[in-house]
């Protein structure tokens, strides 16, 4: 006979549970003690443990579900956004965003920075002109403007901020980035990639306390993430000071998230140290909730500023010269950067947005692996254009699929992209299902505040399922033979992601031993129409057995 749990501090009973358990995938009831899973079955089976003490909810048959865990997420840039910064829809039209530009402005004092996102894709490739800027500061009414884009790789700014950039018409552009010029040479206030990190720089130099700013920037986020069912997390880029933010959450009782970090091992587009300073430094305050066992290695840009990495030129259709973007590692670079891993125990996620940059990171990996054997986790985000040679050398690998559902639905990125990338290429683009069939473990992730102003999972889970827009007045399908389960694409945002970050003994399935991480939902996304998964909402989100959210009463 088994043995007999210990008396649980609760017990949830009277719920549809599905468990993620090979042996076991649905369950009636669940009891916790301090924080961990006691007991997942009958009902009859776990409500006998119950003492005078239990505290007992009785949830009359909601779906219930392991907590969600958002694969590849930026909490200090989200946090940020959503407490302190003028929000911007990426459909917005340039005329929508100077509109909100002006009314945000006129509530600041005369040189207060204007600093909100996201900017749409389309709408930044629309800024071509020195009277683009020149409309930016007349809606600001001078003030220094800092706009970021859906892929967060590019920023807008006005001529104030430029100034105080230390930019002028002259000035070179930086390694790694570009002060956008128009066809007679003038700034059009659009900064592409590292040159977006010297925009960051000056509006952080305005900000009197910076500490406390971020740390409610983080704060904000790990609330915004519980209200949508998440509870564990990888931050994508982690920096110094959000790594103490969290650091200093969890001292005081208040992180309600899991969070594994990613450490930058080049200049990123935040302020402070990164490589082996920044991971010496991480790495001796681990942490049973903050955990920095990531490296981030960023190997091409995006797209819409044909930086992506492809294997075959962009499309020239405005006269651009030809090219397949860039690749800022060598082979040799990268490998070295994944043997380093291997020494210091750290996982690897890498960016690389191409067919070409994939490619590389799986031939990296290839050479280490046959040398040195399994070792750390390693993850390829976003695992948007694969070779279908490629395909199969993620589970040879064992090489993570890092999914980004949300960039393609509901934001607009797909349409700028539709612009560069050739047809054939985007047309095979996010092939999950055939990543899925060959064994490849697929983790999906928002990429929060990219691509759409919420982290919400339910968006980017139908997206996974239908292949199509959740909003019907939006038409077609993207590469729809890709299309996964609802069972498959719930698992790729629960116990898959979990096992990507080297959580999966704790957290993403719902067993004994495991963290009472949970979450109850309005409806049975298992019963309703895929078109309808959208609509889902979080009644309740637990945390290591304890409420985090309650969703207010409808109505």
């Amino acid at each position: 006979m088994p043995p007999t749990p210990p008396t649980p501090d609760l017990v949830v009973t009277g719920a549809r549970i599905w468990t993620l358990d090979p042996e076991r995938p649905w369950a009636e009831a669940l009891a916790v003690r301090d924080g961990v899973l006691v007991a997942v079955g009958p009902a009859d089976e776990v409500t006998r443990h119950a003492g005078p003490g239990t505290e007992v909810h009785d949830l009359a048959g909601a779906l219930v579900l392991p907590g969600l865990v958002d694969g590849h997420v930026h909490l200090n840039l989200a946090g940020a956004q959503a407490a302190f910064e003028l929000p911007l829809l990426p459909t917005d039209t340039l005329d929508e965003v100077l509109a909100k530009v002006r009314a945000w402005a006129r509530e600041l004092p005369p040189d207060a920075w204007v600093v909100g996102g996201i900017l749409g894709s389309t709408v930044l490739g629309e800024l071509t002109d020195e009277q683009h800027r020149l409309a930016l500061d007349e809606a600001s009414g001078g003030r220094p403007v800092l706009i970021r884009d859906d892929t967060m790789h590019n920023r807008w700014v006005s001529s104030r901020a430029l100034e105080l950039m230390g930019v002028g018409h002259d000035t070179p552009d930086e390694e790694g980035g570009r002060f956008v010029r128009d066809a007679g040479g003038r700034l059009t206030g659009v900064l592409h990639e590292l040159a977006s990190a010297r925009a960051e720089s000056a509006f952080a130099a305005s900000i009197a306390d910076p500490t406390a700013r971020i740390r409610e920037a983080v704060a904000t986020a790990v609330r915004v993430l519980n209200s949508y069912g998440i509870t564990s997390a990888q931050e994508a880029a982690t920096m110094g000071a959000p790594l103490a933010a969290l650091r200093d959450l969890e001292a005081r009782g208040e992180l309600t998230l899991r969070v594994v970090a990613s450490l930058p091992v080049r200049p990123f587009l935040e302020e402070g140290p990164v490589g082996a300073e920044l991971i010496d430094d991480a790495r001796t305050q681990r942490s049973d909730l903050v955990r920095p066992d990531f490296v981030k290695i960023v190997l091409d840009g995006v797209p819409m500023t044909r930086t992506t990495a492809l294997l075959e030129p962009y499309l020239c259709r405005h006269g651009e010269p030809a090219t397949t973007g860039e690749l800022y590692f060598t082979l040799a670079d990268l490998v070295a950067e994944v043997e380093r891993c291997h020494d210091l125990g750290l996982g690897a996620k890498f960016h690389a947005t191409g067919d070409a940059s994939v490619r590389l990171v799986l031939d990296a990996v290839e050479q280490v692996r046959s040398r040195r054997g399994d070792g750390p986790r390693f993850q390829i985000a976003h695992t948007e254009y694969v070779h279908p040679d490629d395909l199969p050398r993620f589970a040879a690998l064992g090489v993570v699929a890092d999914a980004s559902p949300h960039l393609w639905f509901p934001g607009v990125i797909q349409d700028s992209i539709a612009v560069h990338v050739p047809e054939d290429v985007v047309a095979a683009s996010w092939p999950f299902r055939d990543l899925v069939d060959s064994g490849a473990l697929v983790a999906a992730g928002s990429d929060w505040p990219c691509a759409a102003p919420t982290p919400d999972p339910w968006t980017g889970l139908e997206a996974m399922v239908t292949r199509r827009n959740p909003d019907p007045a939006v038409p077609g399908a993207l590469n729809p033979a890709q299309a996964l389960t609802v069972q498959e694409a719930v698992t790729a945002f629960t116990a898959h992601p979990a096992e990507a970050l080297g959580l999966g003994d704790v957290t993403g399935r719902l067993t004994p031993g495991r963290a009472a991480d949970f979450v109850v939902v309005d409806r049975d996304l298992f019963a309703v129409e895929p078109e309808q998964v959208h609509r889902t909402r979080v009644l309740r989100t637990y945390f290591a057995g304890r409420v985090v959210y309650t969703a207010e009463p409808a109505g």
